[in-house]
């Protein structure tokens, strides 16, 4: 055998020995991968594809978990318990319309992320021009930063309402939490995702105790069947609601989380599993954001058996408590639970669930952060620098508000920042769909047809609903801000 012979069989048993490496950026040159969440990625390992489905499942079931916290966050209960409160059942739709665009919204970015070894970020900063790079990233950071402004709110409502403490300095206390991410980072994904799923839990027990244990009266379903099949925005105020629903429910951070957060698995580039990691994160997505789906409907359907039709309810003290369009509807809703549904335990499940709500969207709101930041401009920071300046551009606008109109402003300030992150959504929504949409940048596994009609549907109809509800959006902005 001669020695080239020699060379080329050496060569060829070391690629035989050679372990299946991570998907990597197709675009990459000879430079080190700028990979997202850098302590996270390819931190969680996966079973060949050959292995069983339950052996599989428990792999990569996680990330949309993570992701689905953003559909139960304090934000969603402003909008949500409004909508039950003023309209009853009549924008049940909108959850379930707006669940289910979220639900195709983050099996697309998952797909990306897993196809291509980049999240949405990255792949802007790279496949657009590079002027566009620095409005991409700022207006990303306005929503994160209106996304936290709820956190901030809804975590200080719950400090507020369980140990009577100053609504004030409660959105001060809050800006502790980066404590509690900090310490979370260092156990890894896992942990986190165990923390989130356990809050989620508490929210959901809450729930399911509020309306199918505790209450007196008991939703008519088939009521409820009928508002999910007949949409109509006809009553005055349902617009402007509708539009702060989906601004809830599909974030445009949560697209640009997903698909770094499918990244912490250790996927491989073989078709196999890139099939495999698609199907199971989809699987995954569906089911996580199915569930928070419920927990949507429940807060709005809560709202619509304890105050819509009413005037005012007694409170145990004597105290009357009158409803009106412009109410606190989170504080009245933890009022009014113990007299109207006779359970004094109902009012503290729902701070509770409120605090669990609050403090879990904390943590992901900091990894899409550390996302947008990374992706659009490569710059490192350490998380809880990271997570200071977020919290304490949300704390300041809270503090100033909260200061000059006091605590009645709580509902319209969360109302507001969904409507901020429904009018920013356009800009997450198509560079997703054209990138996974191509197939010079998804080859084969680029958006089939059903994806295709049902994620630029879902983006079409968001947008329009957005600009017909912009005139009475900036008109509500305007009462927030000035206070008229």
């Amino acid at each position: 055998m001669s020695g080239e012979q020699l060379r080329r069989c050496l060569l060829f048993g070391a690629a035989l020995n050679t372990k299946p490496q991570p998907l990597r950026n197709p675009d990459e040159s000879g430079d080190a991968a700028h990979v997202s969440l850098e302590g996270m990625h390819s931190s969680v390992e996966v079973p060949h594809h050959g292995a069983g489905f339950w052996q599989q499942w428990r792999a990569f079931v996680g990330p949309a978990i993570l992701v689905s916290v953003g559909y139960m966050d304090p934000g969603n209960w402003g909008t949500d318990l409004q909508g039950g409160a003023q309209f009853k059942y009549g924008l049940l739709w909108v959850v379930g319309l707006a669940s289910l665009m979220a639900i195709f919204m983050q099996v697309i970015s998952a797909r990306l992320g897993v196809v291509t070894s980049k999240d949405l970020a990255q792949c802007c900063r790279d496949w657009y021009p590079g002027w566009a790079r620095w409005p991409n990233w700022l207006m990303s950071e306005v929503a994160i930063g209106a996304c936290d402004l709820a956190e901030v709110l809804g975590s200080a409502v719950a400090l507020n309402l369980l140990f009577h403490i100053p609504l004030l300095w409660a959105v001060i206390i809050t800006g502790l939490d980066v404590l509690l991410l900090l310490g979370l980072q260092r156990f890894g994904m896992r942990t986190i995702e165990a923390v989130v799923v356990l809050l989620i839990a508490t929210i959901g027990v809450c729930y399911f105790i509020e309306i199918f244990v505790l209450p007196q009266t008991q939703p008519s379903f088939l009521e409820m069947g009928r508002a999910l099949i007949s949409p109509h925005v006809r009553q005055a105020g349902m617009l402007y609601i509708a539009v702060g629903i989906i601004g809830a429910t599909v974030m445009p951070h949560n697209l640009y989380l997903h698909s770094a957060l499918v990244q912490s698995r250790q996927l491989q580039k073989d078709e196999p599993s890139i099939r495999k990691a698609i199907r199971f994160n989809s699987i995954d997505s569906v089911v996580a954001l199915s569930i928070a789906f419920f927990v949507n409907a429940a807060i709005l359907v809560l709202a619509a058996m304890v105050f819509f039709g009413k005037e005012s309810t007694t409170l145990a003290g004597g105290q009357v408590v009158r409803f009106a369009a412009d109410s606190d509807w989170i504080r009245l809703a933890y009022l009014t639970l113990a007299p109207l549904l006779g359970a004094t335990a109902a009012s503290t499940l729902f701070a509770v669930a409120l605090l669990a709500s609050g403090q879990s969207s904390t943590i992901t709101g900091t990894l899409a952060g550390q996302v947008v930041m990374e992706g659009f401009m490569r710059w490192r920071i350490k998380p809880w620098v990271r997570r200071l300046i977020t919290r304490t551009l949300a704390i300041l606008p809270a503090v100033l508000v909260i200061g000059l109109r006091g605590d009645s402003s709580v509902t319209d300030l969360l109302v507001l920042s969904q409507v901020v992150l429904a009018l920013q959504l356009p800009f997450a929504m198509f560079p997703l769909l054209q990138f996974t949409s191509s197939r010079k940048r998804m080859g084969t596994w680029r958006n089939g047809w059903f994806l295709l009609i049902a994620g630029w549907g879902s983006a079409i109809l968001i947008t329009a609903m957005d600009v017909f509800g912009l005139p009475e959006s900036l008109k509500a902005a305007w009462h927030v801000i000035v206070g008229g």
